[in-house]
């Protein structure tokens, strides 16, 4: 893969959620503070709210480049932290937590392989 991938910017509060789990899943946790941000008004806001926010950023900061692997880049910023959200409630049962996904366990593990999320 020669393209380079374009990070989708954050709004306060989806940042969290995405700094909260590293390329390699790890069971140490990063400390993140952030005063400026109001937890209790960004919990209330749906996920949707934050992607469709984060997408209008893309697009704007695009600079006259085409934008493309659209789907990609979004499944690539949500599934992780999905994923590690699930296995850590499953404590780590990839069948328990596949099935609460809704997918094939194979396919788990294959998306965990993918995210470098298998310990």
């Amino acid at each position: 893969m020669g393209r380079t991938r374009r990070r989708l910017r954050s709004s306060p509060g989806i940042g969290k959620v995405a700094q909260t789990t590293t390329s390699k899943r790890t069971n140490t946790r990063k400390k993140h503070s952030r005063t400026s941000v109001n937890l209790t008004s960004v919990r209330k806001r749906p996920l949707r709210d934050f992607t469709e926010e984060a997408i209008r950023h893309y697009f704007r900061d695009l600079n006259g480049h085409k934008p493309g692997d659209l789907y990609e880049l979004v499944l690539g910023e949500i599934e992780p932290p999905l994923f590690a959200a699930v296995l850590d409630y499953t404590q780590g049962n990839q069948t328990r937590a596949a099935e609460i996904l809704g997918i094939n366990r194979t396919t788990l593990r294959k998306k965990l392989r993918q995210y470098e999320l298998l310990n």
